[in-house]
Parts: C-alpha cells; structure tokens; sequence
C-alpha cells in the first residue's frame, strides 16, 4: 500500500518530457554542423579560411606587440628613428603615436593650452551619454545641450575668464570631427523631419520645394557642397564681410545629412498604416498633436537601425573636409607622418586613426540596437 502511494504521489514524466534534445542538432554546434561542415567542400573551405586566419592573427600579433617599439629615444628635438626603420615590415612602430599623439588628437592648437580641448572630448562624450538616458529625454535636455555647447565655445575659442583666445584656424584633431558631426547631425535631424513632412504635405508649394531641396543634396557629392561652401560663396558675399570656413562646411555638411535622413524618415512615415492616421483624425487632433504624439514616434521608431547608419556614414565623412583645409582628425594624422624622420609609418597612425573612428561608430551602433529592443519590448507590452 506505502508503494502504490509513493508511485501516486510522484508525477508522471513522459519520454519525450524526460529526454534532451541531441547537442547535435541545437546551439552552437548545430549551427556550425550546417553552415560550416556540411559537404566536404564546405569542411575544406572552412578549414582553409581557418588555417589563413590563425595564421594573419600570429602575425599580426607578432608584428604590433612582440616585435613593435613604442619609443624612440629624442636628441636634440629630434627622433631617432634608426631602430624602426631596421625592423621595418617585422614589427610596429608604435613610436610615431607615442610621439605624435598631441598632434594627431589636438593639431595645431597651442601645445600649452592642449588641456582645453581635451576638456572639449569629455564634454562631447558625455553629452552623448547623457543624451542616450532615457530619463533626460524631456525638456531638461534643451538647457543641458546649450551648456553644454556655450561651455565647449568657450572652451575653444577662450578669449574670456582669463583663457588665451585661438583662432579657428589652429582648432583641429578630434575636436573639429566631433563638432561637425555633432553639430551636424543635431541640426539635420530636426531640418530631416520638417522637410520628410514637407514632401507629404498637401501644399504644393511646400511640397515642391522640399523636393527640389532633397533632389538637388541628394545628385551632388558632399565634396562638391563643400568646394562651394569655401570657394564660390565668399565671392557673393559683400566687400569686406567673411564667414569662417569652418561655420561654412558646418552648414554645408547640416544641409547634405539633412537630405538624407529627409528620406529616411519619409520611408518610416509611409510605412505606417493608414488606420494610424484615421484613429488619430477620429480622436481629433489637430495636424501637429497627430504627428508628434502618434505618427512620428511610430515612424522614427521603424527606421532606427537606418537612421543610425546615416549617423554612422556622416561621422566618418566629416573626413572629407581635409579638402577645403580643415585639419579634423585624419587630417592631422596624414600631416603628422610629413615630417621626414615618419615618413613610411603611416600604418601605425592610420590603425589608431581608425580605432578611434571604430570606438564612436561602435557605441552608435550598440545603443541603437538596445534602444530598438527596448522600444519593441514596450510596444509588445
């Protein structure tokens, strides 16, 4: 009788409630079983690209750590750069960087005042995260930015509280790539949105004219908006009047990314149902109470993975205003290898170059996923 009430108190498990499904066919080696060693001519692929990778990853390990220097001794204010020029294609020269990192970061701003725009870099990056925490996405933001941003003018340019006053000219590095992309994309977005709204407009005025603003952007090549900006604008300015060259391809990169994130919004704007438009008429909004309490945070939400990549693509072309003399980071870079004791270790500025790029693009890219997913975990609720 104990027996029969044993076996009744424990519950019945079936097989298939019991037994775990073969590791062969979930997870990792599952996935690798199909993707990777499923015909013998995949296995031999696999293997062959495995074997080229394990081999490029030992040597490149061997040639930027064990084999790289990464200082060079200095006589008489200037490098002796014998020793990497010996071990040249065996081992990184990291030297050029330790010694060239002010310059390549900063460019031409006084050596002395280098702590103002290396302030200037921690202000941007923590405005950006500032930014991304959800609880200052309201009306506090607004103040934090303009603060902020006098804070970095002031900063820059100094001339007040006792600071030296440096020309735009002598800005450069990382600086100038952050305030253009910065301000670049802070003022696009906005313009994007106001011009994706213009070519659904029922006006057609409105409507013509961001068609032409979006058509004419988007046939020409930024290179060009940028050689008219600083050298066929000045000549219909009156006598005696300049605008910077800086504040120039600071409005010609705005108007450029503009017209592209004008497209991007517009495909969230049409991807939208038509019933989201007829329940916010049913409720009777007005036009602006629709589109920003309904239609844009639908839309904009849709097309963040592209929105981010246009971030991604205008960040790393702010590059290209090196051609109307403008020393952002990359400028710098190239200029810092000039001198002829450098000359041939441009790899090494050219990697770091690119890891700082990686760093920025990387952190938009990552937040953008975790805002998509966080968005639609929401919506789901």
């Amino acid at each position: 009788m104990s027996d029969i009430t044993a076996n009744a108190a424990v519950p019945h498990q079936s097989g298939a409630e019991r037994r775990q499904p073969p590791v062969a066919t979930t997870g990792l080696v599952a996935w690798a079983r199909m993707n990777l060693f499923s015909s013998w001519i995949n296995t031999a692929i696999t293997l062959a690209l495995g074997y080229l990778v394990v081999r490029w990853t030992i040597g490149f390990i061997d040639w930027a750590f064990l084999n790289a220097i990464w200082s060079v001794p200095v006589v008489n204010g200037q490098a002796q750069t014998q020793a990497c020029r010996e071990i040249k294609g065996v081992g990184a020269c990291w030297a050029v960087v330790t010694e060239k990192h002010r310059f390549i970061l900063f460019g031409t701003y006084p050596y002395e005042e280098h702590w103002r725009p290396l302030l200037v870099c921690v202000l941007f990056v923590a405005l950006y995260i500032v930014s991304a925490m959800r609880r200052f996405w309201n009306m506090m933001l607004i103040p934090i930015w303009v603060v902020t941003l006098t804070v970095i003018g002031i900063l820059m340019w100094g001339g007040i509280f006792g600071l030296t006053y440096v020309p735009q000219e002598r800005w450069g590095g990382l600086p100038i790539t952050l305030i253009l992309s910065t301000f670049g994309l802070a003022f696009a977005f906005p313009l994007a949105v106001l011009v994706a709204l213009g070519r659904r407009s029922k006006l057609p005025a409105i409507k013509t004219l961001c068609v032409l603003y979006v058509e004419l952007i988007r046939g020409v090549p930024l290179i060009s908006l940028l050689f008219m900006a600083s050298v066929m604008f000045p000549l219909f300015l009156p006598e005696g009047m300049n605008i910077d060259k800086l504040l120039r391809a600071q409005v010609a990169i705005t108007l450029f990314a503009g017209a592209y994130l004008a497209e991007v919004v517009r495909a969230g704007l049409q991807t939208l149902p038509r019933g989201q438009y007829e329940a916010a008429d049913a409720l009777g909004l007005s036009y602006w109470q629709k589109t920003g309490f309904i239609i844009l945070p639908q839309a904009l939400r849709l097309v963040i993975p592209p929105l981010v990549n246009t971030f991604i693509g205008f960040f790393k072309d702010t590059s290209l205003v090196l051609i109307i003399g403008i020393f952002d980071l990359l400028t710098a870079g190239k200029t810092s290898i000039v001198e002829p004791a450098w000359q041939g270790f441009g790899i090494e500025v050219y990697i770091t170059i690119g890891l700082i790029y990686l760093v920025f693009c990387f952190a938009m890219s990552k937040y953008s996923q975790d805002l998509e997913r966080e968005l639609n975990r929401h919506r789901r609720r």
